[in-house]
Protein backbone atom coordinates (compact mmCIF):
# COMPACT_ATOMS: atom_id res chain seq x y z
CA UNK A 1 0.00 0.00 0.00
CA UNK A 2 1.45 3.23 -0.93
CA UNK A 3 2.06 5.51 1.92
CA UNK A 4 2.15 9.66 2.31
CA UNK A 5 5.76 8.70 3.71
CA UNK A 6 6.08 7.22 -0.25
CA UNK A 7 5.28 10.22 -2.44
CA UNK A 8 7.64 12.51 0.05
CA UNK A 9 10.69 10.26 -0.62
CA UNK A 10 9.41 10.10 -4.33
CA UNK A 11 9.03 13.82 -4.28
CA UNK A 12 11.96 14.15 -2.30
CA UNK A 13 10.57 16.58 0.22
CA UNK A 14 9.15 15.98 3.74
CA UNK A 15 5.96 13.83 4.52
CA UNK A 16 4.47 17.49 6.44
CA UNK A 17 4.97 19.23 3.20
CA UNK A 18 2.99 16.34 0.90
CA UNK A 19 0.17 17.25 3.61
CA UNK A 20 0.08 20.91 3.13
CA UNK A 21 -0.11 20.52 -0.77
CA UNK A 22 -3.27 18.07 -0.07
CA UNK A 23 -4.43 20.52 1.94
CA UNK A 24 -4.15 23.06 -0.57
CA UNK A 25 -1.62 25.39 1.60
CA UNK A 26 -0.83 28.37 -0.30
CA UNK A 27 2.91 29.09 1.84
CA UNK A 28 4.16 26.02 -0.82
CA UNK A 29 5.99 26.91 -3.88
CA UNK A 30 4.58 25.99 -7.14
CA UNK A 31 8.25 23.72 -8.11
CA UNK A 32 7.47 22.17 -4.92
CA UNK A 33 3.70 21.28 -5.56
CA UNK A 34 4.30 20.28 -9.00
CA UNK A 35 6.87 17.89 -8.11
CA UNK A 36 4.49 16.39 -5.53
CA UNK A 37 2.15 15.72 -7.34
CA UNK A 38 4.08 14.04 -9.81
CA UNK A 39 5.32 11.69 -7.23
CA UNK A 40 1.87 11.07 -6.50
CA UNK A 41 0.88 10.68 -10.13
CA UNK A 42 3.63 8.05 -10.47
CA UNK A 43 3.26 6.15 -6.89
CA UNK A 44 -0.39 5.89 -7.32
CA UNK A 45 -0.96 7.41 -4.08
CA UNK A 46 -4.57 8.06 -3.32
CA UNK A 47 -5.00 10.34 0.04
CA UNK A 48 -7.29 9.32 2.31
CA UNK A 49 -10.64 11.76 2.08
CA UNK A 50 -12.02 11.61 5.45
CA UNK A 51 -8.65 12.48 7.43
CA UNK A 52 -7.98 15.27 4.80
CA UNK A 53 -11.83 16.62 5.55
CA UNK A 54 -10.78 15.88 9.09
CA UNK A 55 -7.47 18.14 9.17
CA UNK A 56 -8.94 20.97 6.90
CA UNK A 57 -12.35 20.92 7.97
CA UNK A 58 -13.17 21.32 3.89
CA UNK A 59 -14.37 18.61 1.71
CA UNK A 60 -14.97 20.53 -1.97
CA UNK A 61 -18.26 19.08 -1.42
CA UNK A 62 -21.68 19.56 -0.92
CA UNK A 63 -24.80 16.88 0.93
CA UNK A 64 -28.28 16.57 -0.23
CA UNK A 65 -30.25 14.69 1.75
CA UNK A 66 -33.60 13.28 0.18
CA UNK A 67 -35.84 10.52 1.38
CA UNK A 68 -36.44 7.96 -0.54
CA UNK A 69 -39.77 8.24 -1.03
CA UNK A 70 -39.08 10.98 -3.63
CA UNK A 71 -36.56 8.94 -5.57
CA UNK A 72 -39.20 8.05 -8.00
CA UNK A 73 -40.53 10.02 -11.38
CA UNK A 74 -39.33 13.17 -12.87
CA UNK A 75 -39.86 15.05 -10.01
CA UNK A 76 -36.95 13.94 -8.44
CA UNK A 77 -34.83 13.54 -11.78
CA UNK A 78 -35.18 17.28 -11.76
CA UNK A 79 -34.43 18.20 -8.33
CA UNK A 80 -31.59 15.56 -8.53
CA UNK A 81 -30.44 17.40 -12.21
CA UNK A 82 -30.62 20.91 -11.09
CA UNK A 83 -28.24 20.23 -7.73
CA UNK A 84 -25.72 17.97 -10.04
CA UNK A 85 -25.29 20.58 -12.54
CA UNK A 86 -25.00 23.81 -10.15
CA UNK A 87 -23.22 21.92 -7.41
CA UNK A 88 -20.58 21.30 -10.93
CA UNK A 89 -20.55 24.72 -11.65
CA UNK A 90 -19.14 25.59 -7.81
CA UNK A 91 -16.36 23.19 -8.90
CA UNK A 92 -17.70 20.91 -5.88
CA UNK A 93 -19.01 17.09 -5.74
CA UNK A 94 -22.17 16.47 -4.49
CA UNK A 95 -22.36 13.73 -1.92
CA UNK A 96 -26.29 11.78 -2.23
CA UNK A 97 -27.68 10.49 1.20
CA UNK A 98 -31.03 8.93 1.65
CA UNK A 99 -33.15 10.02 4.85
CA UNK A 100 -34.96 6.63 4.40
CA UNK A 101 -38.40 6.30 5.88
CA UNK A 102 -38.66 8.49 9.20
CA UNK A 103 -37.43 11.85 11.16
CA UNK A 104 -35.29 9.64 12.90
CA UNK A 105 -33.23 8.07 9.64
CA UNK A 106 -33.23 11.69 8.02
CA UNK A 107 -31.53 13.26 11.10
CA UNK A 108 -29.19 10.41 10.91
CA UNK A 109 -28.72 11.11 7.07
CA UNK A 110 -27.78 14.62 7.62
CA UNK A 111 -25.12 13.51 10.79
CA UNK A 112 -23.38 11.37 8.35
CA UNK A 113 -22.78 14.19 5.78
CA UNK A 114 -21.90 16.21 8.82
CA UNK A 115 -19.53 13.49 9.51
CA UNK A 116 -17.69 13.83 5.60
CA UNK A 117 -17.17 17.30 6.55
CA UNK A 118 -19.45 18.62 3.78
CA UNK A 119 -18.87 22.10 3.20
CA UNK A 120 -22.45 23.05 3.03
CA UNK A 121 -25.85 21.09 3.13
CA UNK A 122 -29.18 21.08 0.85
CA UNK A 123 -31.94 18.84 2.70
CA UNK A 124 -35.33 18.17 1.07
CA UNK A 125 -37.07 17.04 4.11
CA UNK A 126 -39.91 14.40 3.95
CA UNK A 127 -40.54 13.48 7.71
CA UNK A 128 -38.63 16.26 10.10
CA UNK A 129 -41.04 19.11 11.01
CA UNK A 130 -39.88 22.82 10.94
CA UNK A 131 -39.14 22.86 14.74
CA UNK A 132 -36.28 19.70 14.26
CA UNK A 133 -35.03 21.37 11.25
CA UNK A 134 -34.42 24.62 13.11
CA UNK A 135 -32.70 22.74 16.07
CA UNK A 136 -30.30 21.10 13.58
CA UNK A 137 -29.64 23.93 11.68
CA UNK A 138 -28.80 25.94 14.97
CA UNK A 139 -26.64 23.25 16.25
CA UNK A 140 -24.28 22.87 12.85
CA UNK A 141 -21.64 24.73 12.33
CA UNK A 142 -22.13 24.02 8.89
CA UNK A 143 -24.58 26.15 6.99
CA UNK A 144 -27.48 23.88 6.26
CA UNK A 145 -30.10 24.76 3.33
CA UNK A 146 -34.13 23.66 3.46
CA UNK A 147 -35.90 23.41 0.16
CA UNK A 148 -39.88 23.28 -0.23
CA UNK A 149 -40.50 24.09 3.76
CA UNK A 150 -40.95 27.51 5.67
CA UNK A 151 -38.86 28.12 8.66
CA UNK A 152 -39.38 31.09 10.19
CA UNK A 153 -37.21 30.63 13.27
CA UNK A 154 -34.34 30.35 10.32
CA UNK A 155 -35.45 32.18 7.26
CA UNK A 156 -32.78 32.36 5.90
CA UNK A 157 -31.48 28.87 5.72
CA UNK A 158 -34.74 28.38 4.07
CA UNK A 159 -36.14 27.87 0.04
CA UNK A 160 -39.92 26.86 -0.12
CA UNK A 161 -42.42 27.77 -2.90
CA UNK A 162 -46.57 28.93 -2.09
CA UNK A 163 -48.16 25.78 -2.27
CA UNK A 164 -51.17 26.34 -0.62
CA UNK A 165 -52.10 29.38 -2.65
CA UNK A 166 -51.30 28.50 -5.79
CA UNK A 167 -53.51 25.42 -5.55
CA UNK A 168 -56.24 27.87 -4.29
CA UNK A 169 -55.14 30.13 -7.52
CA UNK A 170 -55.77 26.91 -10.07
CA UNK A 171 -59.31 25.93 -8.15
CA UNK A 172 -60.38 29.42 -8.07
CA UNK A 173 -59.79 29.38 -12.10
CA UNK A 174 -61.79 26.16 -12.40
CA UNK A 175 -64.71 27.63 -10.32
CA UNK A 176 -64.43 30.87 -12.50
CA UNK A 177 -64.45 28.88 -15.77
CA UNK A 178 -68.07 27.52 -14.53
CA UNK A 179 -66.91 24.10 -12.44
CA UNK A 180 -68.83 23.65 -9.13
CA UNK A 181 -68.16 19.70 -8.32
CA UNK A 182 -64.49 19.66 -8.11
CA UNK A 183 -63.42 16.50 -7.21
CA UNK A 184 -59.42 16.14 -5.84
CA UNK A 185 -56.60 13.76 -5.35
CA UNK A 186 -54.34 14.31 -2.45
CA UNK A 187 -50.49 13.74 -1.72
CA UNK A 188 -48.93 11.41 0.46
CA UNK A 189 -50.69 11.94 4.34
CA UNK A 190 -48.15 13.78 6.29
CA UNK A 191 -46.50 15.17 3.44
CA UNK A 192 -46.61 19.45 4.50
CA UNK A 193 -46.67 19.68 0.08
CA UNK A 194 -50.09 17.86 0.17
CA UNK A 195 -51.36 19.25 3.04
CA UNK A 196 -50.55 22.62 1.71
CA UNK A 197 -52.04 21.73 -1.76
CA UNK A 198 -55.27 20.56 -0.38
CA UNK A 199 -55.90 24.03 2.15
CA UNK A 200 -55.30 25.75 -0.49
CA UNK A 201 -58.28 23.54 -2.63
CA UNK A 202 -60.31 23.66 0.52
CA UNK A 203 -59.85 28.04 0.98
CA UNK A 204 -60.75 28.11 -2.78
CA UNK A 205 -64.04 26.20 -1.86
CA UNK A 206 -64.95 28.37 0.99
CA UNK A 207 -64.61 31.70 -0.95
CA UNK A 208 -67.15 31.22 -3.30
CA UNK A 209 -69.32 29.37 -0.91
CA UNK A 210 -68.96 26.03 -2.52
CA UNK A 211 -69.40 23.19 0.30
CA UNK A 212 -66.22 20.69 0.90
CA UNK A 213 -67.45 17.31 0.70
CA UNK A 214 -65.35 14.30 1.44
CA UNK A 215 -66.66 12.23 -1.17
CA UNK A 216 -65.07 14.16 -3.73
CA UNK A 217 -62.02 13.83 -2.12
CA UNK A 218 -59.75 10.68 -2.80
CA UNK A 219 -56.19 9.69 -1.29
CA UNK A 220 -52.99 9.02 -3.82
CA UNK A 221 -49.25 8.73 -2.92
CA UNK A 222 -48.00 11.17 -5.95
CA UNK A 223 -47.76 7.62 -8.41
CA UNK A 224 -49.65 7.44 -11.72
CA UNK A 225 -51.41 3.92 -10.44
CA UNK A 226 -52.36 6.03 -6.94
CA UNK A 227 -53.87 8.44 -9.62
CA UNK A 228 -55.91 5.65 -11.43
CA UNK A 229 -56.87 3.90 -8.27
CA UNK A 230 -58.14 7.04 -7.00
CA UNK A 231 -60.33 8.02 -9.69
CA UNK A 232 -61.70 4.65 -9.86
CA UNK A 233 -62.78 5.28 -6.38
CA UNK A 234 -64.49 8.49 -7.02
CA UNK A 235 -66.01 7.23 -9.89
CA UNK A 236 -67.67 4.43 -8.30
CA UNK A 237 -69.56 6.32 -5.84
CA UNK A 238 -72.65 7.89 -6.47
CA UNK A 239 -71.19 11.42 -7.33
CA UNK A 240 -70.71 13.50 -10.60
CA UNK A 241 -67.95 16.33 -10.55
CA UNK A 242 -66.93 18.42 -13.85
CA UNK A 243 -63.33 18.55 -12.67
CA UNK A 244 -60.72 16.92 -11.18
CA UNK A 245 -57.65 18.11 -9.88
CA UNK A 246 -54.48 15.76 -8.97
CA UNK A 247 -52.33 16.83 -5.99
CA UNK A 248 -49.02 16.18 -8.89
CA UNK A 249 -48.77 15.42 -12.50
CA UNK A 250 -48.12 11.37 -12.02
CA UNK A 251 -51.44 11.08 -10.90
CA UNK A 252 -53.46 13.40 -12.85
CA UNK A 253 -51.87 11.24 -15.68
CA UNK A 254 -52.94 8.25 -13.54
CA UNK A 255 -56.58 9.40 -13.19
CA UNK A 256 -56.69 10.40 -17.35
CA UNK A 257 -56.19 6.68 -17.75
CA UNK A 258 -58.62 5.96 -15.98
CA UNK A 259 -61.14 7.92 -16.79
CA UNK A 260 -60.22 6.96 -20.88
CA UNK A 261 -61.04 3.65 -19.37
CA UNK A 262 -64.59 4.43 -18.58
CA UNK A 263 -65.16 6.76 -22.03
CA UNK A 264 -65.32 10.22 -20.12
CA UNK A 265 -63.90 12.77 -22.72
CA UNK A 266 -61.30 15.44 -21.05
CA UNK A 267 -61.83 18.27 -21.00
CA UNK A 268 -65.90 17.90 -22.68
CA UNK A 269 -66.62 15.61 -19.55
CA UNK A 270 -64.08 15.85 -16.79
CA UNK A 271 -61.84 18.94 -16.94
CA UNK A 272 -57.98 17.70 -15.71
CA UNK A 273 -55.23 19.50 -13.62
CA UNK A 274 -52.18 18.82 -12.05
CA UNK A 275 -49.09 19.88 -9.99
CA UNK A 276 -45.41 20.45 -11.11
CA UNK A 277 -45.51 20.72 -14.83
CA UNK A 278 -43.70 18.20 -15.84
CA UNK A 279 -41.68 17.90 -19.02
CA UNK A 280 -44.29 15.06 -20.21
CA UNK A 281 -47.26 17.20 -19.58
CA UNK A 282 -47.44 19.33 -23.24
CA UNK A 283 -46.62 15.70 -24.75
CA UNK A 284 -49.42 14.28 -23.23
CA UNK A 285 -52.76 13.75 -25.35
CA UNK A 286 -54.89 15.79 -24.79
CA UNK A 287 -51.86 17.87 -23.08
CA UNK A 288 -52.41 18.42 -19.76
CA UNK A 289 -53.22 21.80 -17.46
CA UNK A 290 -50.53 21.73 -14.56
CA UNK A 291 -49.65 24.06 -11.82
CA UNK A 292 -45.84 24.80 -12.51
CA UNK A 293 -43.46 24.99 -9.93
CA UNK A 294 -40.44 26.29 -10.41
CA UNK A 295 -38.20 23.66 -8.91
CA UNK A 296 -34.97 24.33 -11.11
CA UNK A 297 -34.77 28.01 -9.86
CA UNK A 298 -36.00 26.75 -6.11
CA UNK A 299 -32.82 24.48 -6.68
CA UNK A 300 -30.62 27.47 -8.02
CA UNK A 301 -31.14 29.55 -4.95
CA UNK A 302 -30.85 27.02 -2.61
CA UNK A 303 -27.11 26.42 -3.71
CA UNK A 304 -26.58 30.39 -4.51
CA UNK A 305 -27.94 30.69 -0.87
CA UNK A 306 -25.94 28.04 0.35
CA UNK A 307 -22.49 28.81 -1.01
CA UNK A 308 -22.75 33.15 0.26
CA UNK A 309 -23.45 31.15 3.59
CA UNK A 310 -20.30 29.03 3.38
CA UNK A 311 -18.56 32.55 1.96
CA UNK A 312 -19.59 34.16 5.15
CA UNK A 313 -21.80 37.12 3.06
CA UNK A 314 -24.54 38.73 4.62
CA UNK A 315 -28.04 37.29 3.58
CA UNK A 316 -31.59 38.50 3.62
CA UNK A 317 -34.28 35.53 3.87
CA UNK A 318 -35.87 34.74 0.31
CA UNK A 319 -39.36 35.43 -0.22
CA UNK A 320 -41.58 32.18 -1.39
CA UNK A 321 -41.65 30.91 -5.05
CA UNK A 322 -45.08 31.59 -6.67
CA UNK A 323 -46.09 28.83 -8.64
CA UNK A 324 -48.09 29.18 -12.07
CA UNK A 325 -50.92 27.47 -13.61
CA UNK A 326 -49.99 26.74 -17.32
CA UNK A 327 -53.61 26.00 -19.20
CA UNK A 328 -53.53 23.32 -21.72
CA UNK A 329 -55.94 21.08 -23.55
CA UNK A 330 -57.15 18.95 -20.87
CA UNK A 331 -59.17 22.25 -18.87
CA UNK A 332 -62.10 23.73 -20.44
CA UNK A 333 -65.34 25.42 -19.67
CA UNK A 334 -67.88 24.34 -17.03
CA UNK A 335 -71.05 23.42 -16.73
CA UNK A 336 -71.96 26.69 -15.26
CA UNK A 337 -69.69 29.10 -17.62
CA UNK A 338 -71.24 32.34 -18.17
CA UNK A 339 -73.77 32.09 -14.72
Amino acid sequence: MITMLDVALKAGVSKATVSRVLADNSYVSKTTRDRVFKAIAETGYRPNLLARNLATSKSQSIGLMVSNTLYHGPYFNELLFQTATMTESYGRQLVLADGKHSAAEERQAIEFLLDLRCDGIIVYPRYLDAAQLSQIIDASSKPIIIVNRQLEANPRHCVFAEHQQYSYNAVEHLIKQGHRDIAFITGIPGSPTAESRLRGYRQALEKYNLPFRQAWLEEGDWTMQSGLTATKALLSRDISFSALVASNDDMAIGAANQLHAVGKAIPQDVSLVGFDDIQMACYFIPSLSSVRVPVAEMIKTSLIQLVNMMENRPLAPLPPFPGELIIRDSLGAGPYAGY
